[in-house]
């Protein structure tokens, strides 16, 4: 089950509790049962962090085959340019196409990482935003669980009795 559902659980289960006695903003939630929906909220939440950690991996190796590619282009752009030099007649040819073969080798290069950076931004960008979202929602049920422990911890005076219903 995704995080999400389990928060739709928590806020479900908030929102479908008995109201209190005289009271418009508080309810009774089974403890228990918002503990167990918590708990596996909590459980689920390294998992999201190990995808994020394997973005990262994936990033990296999109950006050494990168690397790996561009030194490729360069190593063959290089050897090219040896080649072409070797032969007196085409000399100045061979500078030029291998000057073209360098720069185009080091724009595509540029090219790759601008669009890893871009790609991995706008995925950690999105996860921030689920975590965000996430903390808050805990953060909520945790101020209602607050609440409703306050309630529940209120005596009332001993001459008084309790409501009938």
């Amino acid at each position: 089950m995704e995080m999400l559902d389990r928060i739709d659980q928590i806020i479900a289960l908030v929102e479908s509790a008995r109201a209190m006695p005289m009271s418009r903003a508080n309810c009774v939630l089974d403890r228990a049962e918002m503990i167990g929906y918590l708990d596996q909220l909590r459980d689920d939440l390294p998992g999201e962090l190990r995808r994020a950690g394997a973005l990262l991996e994936e990033r990296d190796k999109i950006m050494e085959a990168g690397r790996r590619e561009a030194e490729r282009i360069l190593t063959e752009a290089e050897a090219e340019h040896n080649r072409l030099v070797s032969i007196n007649e085409i000399v100045v040819s061979a500078e030029h196409e291998a000057a073209r073969l360098v720069t185009e080798a080091r724009s595509e290069a540029q090219r790759l990482r601008e669009e890893v950076d871009d790609y991995v931004d706008t995925t950690l960008a999105n996860f921030e935003q689920f975590l965000t979202r996430s903390l808050a929602s805990i953060a909520r049920g945790r101020d209602k669980m607050h609440a409703l422990r306050e309630i529940g911890s209120f005596a009332a005076p001993e001459d008084e009795r309790p409501l009938p219903f």
